[in-house]
């Protein structure tokens, strides 16, 4: 058989693009995400956390992917590290949570095609209490996902994102859909762990606060979300979601600050031990 042949399934050719997932314990929903990748693109790589100890891997080879085990390195290392698995030059670049609906890879290919753009940021719509949400900082959401690797790199160990070396990047009219939160509970959970990542981040790059800071930027944050951004229109998660918010950047200054008064306590502690025994001799 060909190569044309090999990028045939239930005779179709396929999108000369790779698919690349990075995951985690994602065996409750990697396969709605990579059924439709593996059915559109000739190539599927999938980087499994080595603390992964459920059915990730498993269900990634099952379906014909590519896949890799290895140590946690940051979100842009870790993406970093799967695009240059990849064959492909140009790569969709997809989270385990996120589904790509069958308008979108049809523009995919488009854009491939046409190679206006070193980049293509889709809009990203997210799903929510059985409805998706169209306002506050919920949409459009856009998110850099297709890429031409050859022109440049993930970067951020947290909010990891794409950095173009040379050219631009466009954006594209279909979605991308999001399904990351089922209820109040795994918000909640979500923001205790990313303001845990992002305030030691930015202790080990020499970011600093103040007493008032996290009450300032949590009021802000509660503002622009629901009254700026519309965030009302959404009812009771509305609500919900920019009290989160808000929540989330208060407690990213409020544990930077808690990491800068534990260094001052163990600075003085060591100072005080350095000093010894006093000679009370004349």
């Amino acid at each position: 058989m060909g190569n044309t042949e090999e990028k045939k399934r239930a005779g179709k050719t396929k999108i000369p693009v790779s698919a690349s997932i990075i995951a985690m314990n994602e065996a409750a929903r990697i396969a709605r995400c990579l059924e439709p990748l593996v059915d559109l693109f000739d190539e599927v790589v999938v980087v499994v956390d080595s603390r992964s100890n459920d059915e990730t891997e498993s269900i990634a080879l099952s379906l014909g992917c590519k896949v890799f085990r290895e140590d946690w390195k940051g979100f842009g290392a870790q993406k970093q590290s799967a695009l240059e698995k990849c064959a492909n030059d140009w790569v969709l670049v997809i989270d385990a949570d996120e589904v790509l609906p069958a308008e979108t890879a049809k523009e995919i290919s488009e854009a491939v095609a046409s190679q206006r753009a070193r980049a293509y940021a889709f809009p990203r719509k997210n799903y929510f209490h059985g409805k998706w949400m169209r306002h506050g900082d919920w949409w459009p959401d856009w998110q850099v996902r297709l890429v031409d690797r050859r022109h440049g790199r993930f970067h951020g160990a947290i909010h990891e994102g794409w950095v173009l070396q040379d050219g631009e990047a466009k954006k594209l009219a279909s979605p991308i859909e999001h399904y990351s939160f089922e209820n109040y509970s795994s918000m909640l959970k979500t923001m205790d762990r990313y303001s845990t990542m992002i305030a030691e981040d930015m202790f080990s790059k020499g970011a600093r606060t103040g007493a008032m800071a996290p009450v300032f930027h949590a009021a802000w944050m509660f503002i622009r979300i629901y009254f700026i951004k519309t965030g009302f229109l959404e009812g009771f998660d509305g609500l919900v979601m920019a009290l989160l918010k808000a929540g989330g950047s208060f407690f990213k200054y409020a544990k930077l600050l808690e990491l800068q008064t534990e260094k001052e306590k163990r600075k003085g502690e060591k100072s005080l031990s350095g000093h010894g025994e006093i000679d009370a001799g004349g």
